[in-house]
């Protein structure tokens, strides 16, 4: 699929970029080329010169800010396929800079749409979040318009071969910021802060957001937004999982944070199809009606429809991760020598 391709990841330093790029040039190796499209020049000079693919010869590194529609540009000439990671993800910093936020997340994704449009680029897929699913923080509500724009987009592109798709997940195990390394750091001082005894999160690898995100590039056919069926673990549970002898002080839960991670809520479900791994909810494309589009998406797909009132919520999940399997799965992406405290 992506042999003899170029390909453009904008924030291609962040987790999910290192881990989309080994995944590609282990499994296309002849890949033709992936610009890795990022402002911070540090990140880039250590992707290149202490990561073990950093110097493949089909690796570009593009220092530039996706807020720069005509460097962005310049970037995607001869770009085939474009994965939008870049964004400014932190709660509490979006909340006490929000148009900076809103310049990154919203501005930047128009302006990755603008350059598809410009330069014959033939599939874009960009990555969301769960927060985006009925926002009650800044970062979710960008991370929402982002999501509406790039599924309007196929609407504007007339005759181009070009699909524009969107992935949503959750909490990424291991991922900067997130909560097991904050645990596994915080354990050395004798407690870990819970913000809730009854805050559940979502869990996904980063090998299954890259899976997702290839599944999108092979298959999508315009304004799909995919949801992975993945586990739920308690935040309790994590902490046992991690430091069973520590002491869990709950601190309350942050502004603009949810109890539950949501991904579909029950308004979207009246959009919403599922196979076997995914749910997808199909756009509401202006030219056609709601019911050709289900049966265009339900045929393509092989899919059946989800229930009526049917949300998908960490809360309410029917997969649930025990402590034991959370300690594999730390061993397994995180930490083979862990052990627990």
């Amino acid at each position: 699929m992506l042999n003899g391709k170029s390909i453009l990841i904008t924030g291609g330093t962040g987790s999910f970029g290192k881990e989309f790029i080994q995944t590609v040039l282990q499994k296309y190796p002849q890949v033709k080329k992936i610009v890795v499209y990022s402002r911070d020049e540090l990140k880039q000079f250590e992707m290149q010169h202490h990561t073990p693919y950093g110097n493949h010869v089909a690796l570009r590194y593009f220092i530039g800010d996706v807020r720069d529609g005509e460097r962005l540009k310049r970037a995607c000439e001869g770009i085939d396929y474009i994965i939008h990671a870049a964004a400014l993800k932190h709660v509490p910093v979006a909340e006490y800079n929000p148009m900076e936020c809103i310049k990154t997340n919203v501005f930047g994704a128009e302006n990755v749409i603008n350059a598809a449009l410009s330069l014959g680029v033939k599939k874009v897929v960009a990555l969301s979040t769960d927060k985006a699913a009925a926002p009650i923080n800044l970062y979710g509500a960008t991370k929402l318009c982002s999501d509406k724009l790039f599924v309007a987009a196929n609407n504007m592109k007339g005759n181009r071969e070009l699909t524009f798709s969107v992935v949503r997940y959750g909490n990424v195990m291991g991922s900067r910021g997130s909560v097991i390394p904050f645990f596994l750091e915080k354990r050395k001082e004798g407690f870990l802060p819970i913000t809730d005894s009854e805050m559940t999160r979502f869990n996904i690898s980063l090998s299954e957001g890259v899976d997702l995100v290839l599944y999108a590039l092979e298959k999508a056919i315009g304004g799909e937004l995919y949801v992975p069926k993945i586990p739920s673990y308690r935040i309790t549970e994590v902490a046992q999982a991690i430091a069973p002898s520590c002491e869990q002080r709950v601190v309350g839960i942050r502004p603009g944070e949810k109890l539950h991670e949501e991904m579909i809520t029950e308004t979207d479900s009246l959009n919403t199809i599922e196979t076997e791994r995914y749910f997808i909810i199909v756009p509401n494309l202006m030219q056609k009606s709601y019911q050709e589009i289900m049966e265009k998406y339900l045929a393509y797909y092989q899919a059946k429809p989800v229930e009526k009132g049917f949300a998908y919520s960490s809360g309410k999940n029917n997969d649930w991760l025990s402590v034991a399997q959370i300690r594999d799965l730390i061993k397994t992406h995180i930490d083979p020598d862990f052990q627990p405290l």
